[in-house]
């Protein structure tokens, strides 16, 4: 058992979204890690980051995924920065992995001042500039499908996802 498609990519590229419409038109479950997280720990990802640091929420997020990625047969959202833990993208690597790229001003836009996100608190966009610099190269290593969200509507996007997989599966 393993997931029909993982979406990973930067806060605000629309994985949540996408990945809920994306898993209706394909006739499966959605999960999101961070969802998942937040049941497993009885309190929201903010709050385990104010009140046990990142790096226990780190640690409880590759435990969560890791479960997910060998349960879950639908479509699983991975939190933006999930993919910096090694454990998780060796757990990847053979798996449909599509990376949700979105330029900075619209991920930037789409974040806005949500709390939920702690990474992202005081500037921004100075911060989401900096994670996206750190993750994007890690975004390409693990990726297997690259769909640019930007300027897109979320049904443009899921039609691409599933183009894409159909493509791949004919070349496998």
């Amino acid at each position: 058992m393993s997931p029909v498609a993982v979406l990973v990519g930067a806060p605000g590229a629309g994985k949540s979204t996408v990945g809920k419409r994306l898993a209706t038109a394909l006739g499966v479950p959605f999960a999101d890690s961070d969802l998942e997280i937040e049941h497993e720990a009885g309190m929201s990802v903010s709050d385990i980051f104010v009140t046990q640091g990142e790096p226990a929420f780190r640690e409880l997020e590759e435990a969560v995924i890791a479960k997910a990625l060998a349960e879950h047969e639908g479509v699983l959202a991975l939190g933006g920065g999930a993919i910096m833990n090694a454990q998780t993208r060796d757990r990847l690597k053979g798996l449909p992995v599509i990376w949700l790229d979105v330029d900075l001003g619209q991920a930037a836009k789409r974040v806005g001042m949500n709390q939920a996100r702690p990474l992202l608190l005081g500037d921004i966009r100075a911060n989401m500039n900096r994670l996206m610099k750190e993750r994007t190269p890690i975004y390409q290593e693990v990726s297997t499908i690259v769909v640019n969200t930007s300027g897109l509507k979320v049904r443009e996007v899921v039609d691409e996802i599933i183009k894409q997989i159909n493509a791949e599966e004919n070349h496998a």
